[in-house]
């Protein structure tokens, strides 16, 4: 059997175009991507040496975690440093606890007295110098980001006029915040919005972590991605179907690792509790669709839609807030009810509803007309709940679930419909 070339096979099935292009990074951007993919592992490093901390302690019976939840913190270094230098005295170590820690110092004396073995002590020793060393590295990481950035590029785009001066609650909200936990010790968002153009952070739920990892993933060139749906797709972000000979053959999870699309799941997440547009859509999201794993995977491509956006169009995103997103999907459903009823009322024959005549009647017929009494009543229900709706004979508790009534109301349609 004669031996085949693969790269010489592969090159004339690109010549025929049987092969879709990959994703290229620009070379520019592909630097900033190394070096951020670097700052991650350091990141990963220093929490793990975190846990080697937490571990060490727990084997001398020091219980420092129940006195302070974050032992990185200030408190729980100075008390560290202070062990390693050889303080044994539970009260002098109870001390060094910061004032705004909640526990009182005579419980931080009983969580600090321990039995201080000299090889564990070692052991804390590594673990701590393990922590300043990986942060040692994050900063060089952080120094070398900044060069890199200061070299790229300055973007503009054309935003339409009326966009620029409106702001959110949500924009208020991140203004002037410093940097915390792990970010980078530099105004990482002016650098950000001067090579995209537009500010990503704007987004709820997008913050400077997330937007700095999907540009040095992605880039600002969004020519690459034929549309806002391929973008998605190549994030893992869309349904998986198997299709053979243009028909849809099977449905499945599609095995996708992609970085972006890892933090926009973490990003779609953090707006369960969001009091904005999207918030409102993700809790719409997570009561329609089957699993929460379906609805974050959908609010996930919503935010990444939304990015695309950004990029190619410079489209100021402000947010209208939940309020205005739950009086929108009420005026949806009403439209569907008020379309509905005329169908319903064409199809369900009028039949008396008195009690004298319909225990005469057969049984196919009582049922049709005793639905179309209850659709009334439930449309009478569902109209209590709307601002500027007649009033007239409406009944009590109207404005709760007004969701489940409108999915009676269907379910009555098509029972209706099928007698």
């Amino acid at each position: 059997m004669p031996v085949v070339d693969e790269t010489a096979h592969l090159m004339k099935l690109h010549t025929y175009g049987l092969l879709r292009d990959s994703f290229r990074l620009q070379q520019d951007m592909e630097y900033v991507r190394t070096t951020w993919r670097l700052r991650d592992r350091h990141v990963k490093d220093a929490g793990r040496a975190v846990q080697h901390m937490q571990k060490a302690l727990t084997k001398m019976n020091v219980q420092l975690a129940n006195v302070i939840s974050d032992i990185s913190g200030v408190s729980g270094q100075a008390i560290i440093s202070a062990i390693l230098q050889g303080e044994r005295d539970p009260s002098q170590l109870a001390g060094l606890v910061h004032y705004g820690i909640k526990a009182s110092r005579e419980e931080g004396a009983r969580s600090l007295e321990g039995n201080w073995r000299a090889d564990v002590l070692f052991e804390l020793q590594q673990a701590v110098d393990s922590y300043h060393f990986a942060h040692r590295q994050m900063q060089e990481c952080d120094e070398k980001l900044q060069s890199y950035l200061a070299g790229l590029p300055t973007r503009t785009l054309d935003i339409p006029a009326g966009q620029t001066t409106v702001e959110s609650a949500v924009q208020k909200r991140k203004k002037a915040r410093k940097p915390r936990d792990n970010e980078p010790r530099m105004d990482l968002r002016a650098e950000l919005k001067r090579i995209c153009g537009v500010d990503l952070t704007s987004i709820d739920g997008i913050n400077i972590m997330t937007a700095f990892t999907v540009i040095s993933e992605v880039g600002t060139d969004m020519s690459r991605f034929e549309d806002e749906d391929h973008f998605a797709s190549w994030m893992g972000l869309t349904p998986g179907k198997d299709i053979s000979s243009g028909k849809v053959v099977g449905a499945g999870k599609r095995k996708v690792k992609n970085r972006v699309g890892i933090v926009l799941r973490t990003a779609a997440t953090t707006l369960l509790e969001s009091d904005t547009w999207w918030g409102a859509r993700y809790r719409h999201l997570r009561r329609q669709l089957p699993t929460f794993r379906a609805a974050v995977k959908a609010m996930a491509r919503h935010l990444a839609v939304l990015i695309y956006r950004l990029l190619t169009h410079g489209e100021a995103w402000v947010d209208r807030g939940s309020a205005q997103f739950e009086r929108r999907r009420l005026e949806r459903e009403l439209t569907s009810l008020r379309q509905t009823q005329p169908a319903l009322t064409r199809k369900t024959p009028q039949v008396s509803l008195d009690r004298s005549e319909t225990t005469a009647l057969p049984r196919t017929q009582v049922r049709p007309a005793l639905t179309q009494a209850k659709f009334r009543r439930e449309l009478r229900w569902t109209r209590a709940a709307v601002p500027g709706e007649p009033a007239a004979g409406l009944l009590p508790g109207a404005e709760r679930d007004v969701s489940r009534r409108v999915r009676i109301i269907h379910t009555n349609r098509e029972t209706a419909s099928s007698r």
